[in-house]
């Protein structure tokens, strides 16, 4: 039978490994999805050349970045925003909100942009979001969003690429979608 003592040490360990992964941008592994669920899959190896290591370490193995800490989450331009692996489309600008979270938000994601995932991780129930074509991490989907979805897309700003209206984002050597 469990005590409530040791319940209370397992949700005080749980706790703190939270607070210690968030303070120092450390990260839990990658999902265990079947990688290239997507419509580009490269190995391990090819990832760590095109990316840098924060994109790295948020879009291949689960990650997150600092709150606050990426320039996306004030930016309120017009445009949208890509995968920063594959320029998959994934956002319209116009859905983008100020959540006060400290990371990018969006309120609905580009149809066939994003992919939904169950993520039980750090011992609660979310639901992961991933990019549709090349299926890297970009954060997580929450109820406590905005109307008209009431849904808040809280993605990582490192997973993310800004495009301004009427500018092509750079190729990556990928098909674009359309």
């Amino acid at each position: 039978m469990t005590s409530r003592r040791s319940l209370l040490a397992g949700g005080i360990g749980l706790g703190v490994a939270w607070a210690v992964t968030g303070a120092y941008g450390l990260s839990w592994p990658a999902h265990a999805a079947a990688p290239g669920n997507g419509a580009v899959a490269h190995t391990d190896a090819q990832w760590r050349t095109m990316l840098t290591p924060a994109q790295y370490d948020v879009l291949r193995q689960a990650g997150t970045e600092m709150p606050f800490s990426s320039p996306l989450d004030h930016l309120f331009a017009a445009g949208r925003y890509d995968c920063a692996a594959c320029d998959n489309h994934l956002f319209a600008a116009s859905t983008k909100f100020d959540s006060g979270t400290g990371w990018p938000s969006f309120f609905e994601p580009l149809p066939h942009g994003v992919a939904q995932v169950s993520d039980g991780s750090l011992g609660m129930q979310r639901t992961e979001i991933r990019c549709a074509r090349c299926d890297s991490h970009l954060g997580h989907v929450f109820n406590d969003g905005p109307r008209p979805t009431g849904l808040r897309y809280c993605m990582n700003g490192v997973a993310l690429r800004f495009v301004p209206s009427g500018q092509a984002p750079q190729a990556k050597g990928v098909e674009k979608q359309t």
